[in-house]
């Protein structure tokens, strides 16, 4: 067999102990790889880098398209870039894939028979990092959901659980309340969905749907969702299955593929030969079977799984009357290397057979064209007076094309016209311009409204264009109103 080129991190922290580990393993495991190595994380960071990464690095990624990354550390304080979200932006890394699986009763957990695999999109939702301070008393951040990029993550969690004979996918949304950008998310899930017959499918709305996970995960299979609920319910799915730091994952693109462990570099542990490698450990399964080494990746999950069977256990999950020894990291990446080529006896041994080689067919539906027209406009405004009829008065004076003052909000409640007095307001106001009948107006009638408003003393901080697609309302209408 060729070997595999990857690139390889060795991190910070504890990453370098656990990385040494984990190639031991793999390679002892049969594992065919040429190895790059780069230097990542608080080093780069601190020699002025503020992106923890050198261009060299991403020279060896495009190159090799295949990523292993032990945990970094960044450095506390402003300036310096997340290097996961950096990565999985400009390699196109669209799918999160983090499986959460109990090991009772050799590691302790209250939901013995969990086997979960979370898919989390990657790029977009909150995550975009779109922000901005808007006044002195309000802070934005834009979340950002797209059609393709939905479908690309959707197609994957079906293609997913179809590939690994899984038999249901969940989707998890708020779309009771953010009915543009997760409601989105949720038609784009229930048209995918038509295509894989095969499969259960179901959504739940997020609240309920975490307290559900977190109560009973047996009742999941494969569960996919936008990227904030999708991170923070990851981790609560490892934690719950016995511990986040056995939880391996992947993060896959087009081309590029990055796999990792889920935890952080803990830096307090370093050197001192106490961390567990199984996160990382996992991620490189999956590597191996991304890069269709299945059977090498089957021969170290088995060893793995006797390994944790036979109780050699590090400090993190060792329990006495459960576990036979405590093992440092280099002691247990030895065990698990003496079991390569055993099966575990209790726990269900894993098989790679139907993974394959070939990658996911995720394909983009092509989309009609939309006939487009604007029908108003947002207004946002920055105001100290919180007197909301006072300024009512004020803005329903400016009028432009078919645009006449709709309505104010503030914090997205209507508090003008009829507004309640109760309502709590703050220095940042939206003030909505169009007619009842959605007759459309010009971009010029905007720039003249907006001229108008400025010219009376006004100080407008942005605007949101009001459209109808094939015409349909495609804006929400605002808390109460």
């Amino acid at each position: 067999m060729n070997k595999q080129p990857i690139t390889v991190a060795y991190g910070d922290g504890i990453g370098p102990e656990i990385m040494q580990a984990t190639l031991d393993i793999i390679l002892a495991g049969g594992a065919q790889l040429d190895i790059e190595t780069i230097e990542i994380g608080e080093k780069v960071y601190l020699s002025g880098n503020t992106a923890g990464i050198a261009p060299s690095a991403w020279e060896s990624l495009r190159r090799t398209k295949v990523f292993l990354k032990a945990p970094i550390t960044t450095p506390q304080g402003g300036g310096f870039k997340s290097l996961n979200v950096t990565t999985r932006k400009m390699l196109g890394l669209y799918a999160n894939v983090r499986p959460c699986v109990a090991y009772a009763p050799y590691v302790d957990t209250k939901h013995p028979k969990m086997d979960v695999v979370i898919v989390r999109e990657n790029e977009e939702d909150l995550y975009a990092g779109i922000e901005h301070q808007q006044t002195p008393e309000v802070v934005q951040c834009l979340k950002l959901i797209s059609r393709p990029g939905t479908e690309k993550i959707v197609r994957y969690a079906f293609e997913y659980a179809r590939r690994y004979g899984r038999k249901k996918v969940t989707c998890f949304t708020k779309d009771n309340i953010m009915k543009q950008t997760d409601g989105l998310f949720h038609a784009v899930f229930d048209e995918v969905a038509k295509e894989y017959p095969d499969l259960e499918n179901e959504h739940w709305i997020v609240d309920i749907g975490a307290a559900k996970l977190a109560d009973t995960p047996e009742a999941f299979d494969v569960v996919v969702m936008p990227n904030l609920y999708g991170d923070i319910l990851s981790d609560v799915a490892a934690q719950i299955a016995g511990s986040v730091g056995l939880a391996g994952s992947c993060n896959i693109g087009e081309e590029v593929a990055m796999f990792e462990a889920i935890h952080g570099s803990a830096p307090r542990r370093a050197g001192q030969n106490l961390a567990n490698p199984s996160g990382l450990l996992l991620g490189a399964v999956m590597m191996l079977v991304h890069i269709g080494q299945s059977e090498a990746a089957e021969r170290v999950h088995n060893a793995w799984l006797k390994t944790l069977e036979d109780g050699i256990h590090t400090y993190d999950i060792f329990e006495e009357g459960v576990s036979t020894q405590k093992v440092g990291t280099k002691e247990f990446g030895q065990a698990v290397i003496a079991r390569m080529g055993q099966l575990p006896e209790k726990l269900k041994p894993v098989s790679y057979a139907t993974a394959g080689n070939e990658p996911f067919k995720v394909k983009l539906t092509p989309q009609a064209p939309v006939q487009i027209e604007t029908v108003g406009v947002d207004i946002f405004l920055h105001c100290n007076d919180r007197d909301p009829n006072k300024l009512g008065e004020s803005m329903k004076g400016f009028k432009a094309g078919n645009m006449a003052l709709n309505m104010i909000t503030n914090r997205g409640v209507k508090v003008w016209p009829g507004g309640f007095s109760e309502t709590f307001c703050t220095d940042h106001w939206r003030c909505r311009y169009k007619n009842e009948d959605l007759k459309a107006s010009t971009y010029a009638d905007i720039m003249d409204l907006q001229k108008q408003i400025t010219e009376a003393g006004f100080s407008i901080i942005k605007t949101e264009n009001l459209c109808t697609f094939d015409g349909k309302a495609v804006f929400s209408a605002g808390q109460g109103a």
